[in-house]
């Protein structure tokens, strides 16, 4: 599409977030607007190929209202902001979020590829349109997907020419993408996306675009990483996730005490540092086994706390980014003077679908928590909130949490006797150790209760090796054969 004013923009501004239910979705709320930029040469037209480059497999559409700038804006006040918009038009934010890890934060390689920011195909005048009049729509093979208008816009289209003039001066063509509604998700080569813009009266028509296979991207750079978290992300509220764990495992996990882990981690891998020491159960009877996700905290700063204790915090969004079968590990460096979970993130955490939360602090509301279907295994009690002793600092990091490393992805399984730390890689070969070790103790706790002497029965020794054999044999019909 040959650009609206006749030449090509000095630049193109995108949004990240402004429409209430695309908050809603992400789960966060921006205080600010926050912008990243997307190349001149990314511009398209309808009509004109979405091509997804082969290796790729999260090719996202966008519906968006574009703003293209008519007069120059350098520091103009929100209020005169929007008379600097000559037009408004249909935009399409496209983007490949299996590049955004090559690029995170600038978005460049994910969403500035040729062709990814089709606009038009008719400009609507903007002195003639309500800015907060628009209803923005967009249909994926004829079936709607979006539908959002803009009454509602948490940052309206004169603030955002006023925020961004007050650093960088907004020239005529420049176009602005002013964020998404709910509904983005992922296409795929054959899929056609259609976008419109109206306000009851006048139309852009629809913006439309087929999505075609390109070729491979050469080696000599990052490559395409579709991640679990970037699918989640691509997909939206149609994501559906397989299990983190293999349900092999997880039940193999939940068949063997935690003291027979730790023993097994000890004696046969070297590791006898996995267990998560000081750490009680709101849920006794309850067995917890997951995925660890991780949230740290650092001691008490009054001005950090300040900037980083407020808002959708590291600790609230450690609990919106719990994934089902995740157990939430905190590192409070085992200082209990303070809570790092209260009843209302714990609820939210079970609603998340979270399979436990450990933590080496103290929790509040303990008795409200231990009502909810959660374990949580915690150092203490106490009725403080965090900010007297801890800023909570980051999320998705190694942490130390009662003595043991956690990474995320580390396995956790806990018990009235405690939580330890599996390594995935290990899960299988101990689901088959502690199976033996928990066989042959039925075997000697049958022979003490017999008035047998643990003298080279505990642990079995080779005196009894005959006698367990016979055993094992007769258990057999009861409990199956040995693995």
């Amino acid at each position: 599409m040959p650009h609206p004013l006749g030449t090509a923009p000095s630049k193109v501004i995108a949004l990240h977030l402004n429409f209430p239910s695309r908050v809603r979705e992400r789960g966060r709320v921006p205080a600010h607007p926050s912008y990243f930029l997307k190349p001149p040469s990314s511009l398209a037209g309808s009509g004109d190929a979405l091509v997804r480059p082969e290796g790729c497999e999260l090719l996202t559409f966008e519906g968006e209202v574009a703003l293209v700038i008519g007069t120059r804006a350098r520091r103009v006040p929100p209020e005169e902001g929007w008379a600097h918009v000559a037009y408004v038009t249909a935009a399409n934010d496209v983007g490949v979020y299996d590049l955004r890890h090559a690029d995170r934060g600038s978005n460049l390689r994910s969403k500035g590829a040729d062709g990814f920011t089709p606009l038009g195909p008719r400009l609507l005048d903007a002195r003639r349109v309500d800015p907060a009049g628009l209803r923005l729509r967009t249909w994926v093979n004829g079936e709607p997907a979006q539908d959002d208008s803009t009454d509602t816009l948490l940052f309206p289209f004169g603030q955002l020419v006023a925020d961004l003039s007050r650093l960088i001066t907004l020239e005529p063509g420049d176009v602005i993408l002013t964020g998404t509604p709910a509904g983005a998700s992922v296409i795929s080569p054959g899929d056609t996306v259609e976008v419109e813009v109206d306000d009851g009266l006048r139309s852009t028509g629809r913006l439309c675009n087929s999505v075609t296979e390109g070729d491979p991207l050469a080696a000599y750079g990052a490559m395409p990483a579709a991640t679990p978290a970037e699918r989640e992300a691509a997909y939206g509220p149609a994501y559906e996730p397989g299990p983190l764990l293999d349900p092999r495992i997880a039940r193999g996990l939940a068949s063997v005490a935690v003291a027979t882990l730790s023993a097994q981690l000890r004696a046969t891998h070297g590791l006898p540092h996995m267990s998560i020491d000081g750490v009680r159960t709101t849920r006794p009877e309850q067995r917890m086994v997951g995925v660890a996700h991780t949230l740290r905290y650092l001691p008490l700063r009054e001005d950090l706390f300040r900037h980083r204790g407020g808002g959708m915090n590291a600790q609230k969004r450690a609990i919106e980014e719990l994934r089902p079968g995740q157990v939430l590990v905190m590192d409070a460096r085992r200082d209990i003077t303070a809570g790092t979970l209260g009843d209302i993130l714990a609820l939210r955490a079970s609603r998340r679908g979270a399979a436990g939360v450990v933590t080496d602090g103290a929790i509040r509301d303990s008795a409200r928590i231990a009502e909810l279907d959660l374990p949580v295994y915690r150092g203490g009690d106490h009725p403080s909130v965090l900010g007297r002793r801890h800023v909570p600092w980051d999320t998705g990091v190694p942490v130390a949490c009662g003595g043991a490393l956690v990474q995320p992805g580390d396995l956790l399984v806990g018990d009235a006797d405690g939580v330890v730390v599996v390594p995935p890689e290990l899960s299988e070969r101990l689901i088959a150790d502690c199976a033996e070790q928990e066989r042959q103790e039925r075997f000697i706790t049958e022979q003490v209760r017999a008035g047998r002497s643990v003298d080279g029965l505990y642990p079995l020794g080779p005196v009894w090796h005959d006698a367990y054999e016979r055993w094992c044999a007769e258990q057999a019909p009861r409990t199956g054969p040995r693995e």
